[in-house]
C-alpha cells in the first residue's frame, strides 16, 4: 500500500502523454478543413428564370408580328409559348414561340442552361466556360478577315442588299460559300432540311467585304461574358427559304441560347439577315440585363 501513490503518479503521467498525442491528432484533423477552404466557389446563379416569362409581351409582338392582328385571346395563346421538355428545371429550361402571318412564319426559341461543376477543384464558372467554348467551336465560325473586328451590336447601316441576303461563308473565306443545311440549328426543323445554303444568293465579289463581314457569323464582344452569333440560310427542295439567327452567350455559370427563325411565304424571297441579327442581339441584351437585376 506504501507504493500506491507512485502508481497513481505513473498513471497520471500516462494520461498526460495521451493528452499530448490528442493535441497532435487535432492538428492533423485540421487538414481536411484546409482543403475545404480551397474548394472552388459556386456559380453566381443558383436558379433559372421562368423561360416562357423571360421575354416580355412587347418584345414578342416585335419579334412575332403576325399575332398582333389576332383577337386578344388568341394573341395571349401565342405569346404564352410552349415550355421545352426538360428533366431538371434547376439546370435547364426553355420556351418556344411560333406565329404565322400572310407574309410568312417566324419562331423564337430561348434556352437557359445553368452549369454546375461536380469537381470541387473546378468552379461552376470555369466549367461553364468549357461548355460555352464547345458550343462556339461547334458553330464553326469563319475566321475574321484582316481589318475586320468583332461585332459590337449593330451592323453597319451601309450593308448592301446582296450582303444581307448572303448565307454563311465557307471555310475557304469565299463569299458564296455557306454551311451545308444539314448543320441547321433551326429548332422547328430538327436538323437536316436541304442542300446548299447559299446557291440562291449572289453576294458579288467586288473586293469590298466590310459590309459582308459585319453580317457574318462571328464572336460578339459586347454581350455577357462571352458570346457569338451564327446565321444560317437553308432551303429544302422547292419550299421557301428560311433563315435562323442564333445568339449564344454566357453570363457567369449560365449559358443562354436564342434562335430566331424567319420563313417568308414566297419561295423566291430571302429573309433579311440584318433585321434578324439586330432583333436577336437586342433580345440578348435584354436577357443579360434581366440577370443583373
Amino acid at each position: 500500500m506504501a507504493y500506491a501513490p507512485g502508481a497513481v503518479l505513473i498513471a497520471a503521467l500516462a494520461v498526460g502523454c495521451s493528452s499530448g498525442t490528442g493535441t497532435g491528432d487535432s492538428a492533423t484533423d485540421s487538414k481536411p478543413g484546409a482543403v475545404a477552404s480551397s474548394t472552388a466557389p459556386p456559380g453566381k446563379y443558383r436558379t433559372l428564370p421562368e423561360a416562357c416569362r423571360s421575354v416580355s409581351p412587347a418584345t414578342l409582338k416585335d419579334l412575332l408580328p403576325g399575332p398582333a392582328e389576332l383577337p386578344e385571346a388568341q394573341q395571349e395563346k401565342v405569346f404564352d409559348g410552349s415550355p421545352a421538355v426538360t428533366y431538371d428545371t434547376d439546370r435547364r429550361v426553355g420556351c418556344r414561340w411560333k406565329a404565322e402571318a400572310p407574309d410568312g412564319a417566324r419562331s423564337l426559341f430561348v434556352d437557359f442552361e445553368r452549369v454546375v461543376s461536380y469537381d470541387p477543384s473546378v468552379s461552376d464558372d470555369d466549367r461553364a466556360r468549357e461548355v460555352y467554348a464547345k458550343k462556339e467551336s461547334a458553330a464553326d465560325l469563319p475566321s475574321a478577315l484582316p481589318g475586320s473586328s468583332t461585332d459590337s451590336g449593330t451592323p453597319d447601316a451601309s450593308d448592301s442588299p446582296s450582303a444581307t441576303a448572303s448565307g454563311k461563308p465557307g471555310k475557304d473565306g469565299g463569299k458564296n460559300g455557306g454551311k451545308a443545311a444539314g448543320k441547321s440549328s433551326d429548332p422547328d426543323t430538327g436538323g437536316k432540311t436541304g442542300s446548299d445554303t447559299g446557291d440562291t444568293a449572289d453576294t458579288g465579289d467586288s473586293g469590298d467585304g466590310d459590309a459582308t463581314e459585319n453580317l457574318q457569323p462571328r464572336v460578339l464582344d459586347s454581350l455577357g461574358d462571352s458570346a457569338f452569333l451564327d446565321d444560317l440560310l437553308t432551303r429544302a427542295g422547292s419550299t421557301a427559304q428560311h433563315r435562323t439567327v442564333s445568339v449564344v452567350f454566357r453570363t457567369s455559370n449560365v449559358i443562354v441560347t436564342i434562335q430566331y427563325t424567319a420563313q417568308p411565304a414566297l419561295s423566291t424571297e430571302i429573309p433579311d439577315s440584318k433585321e434578324l441579327q439586330e432583333k436577336a442581339q437586342a433580345l440578348g441584351r435584354k436577357l443579360v440585363d434581366s440577370f443583373s437585376e
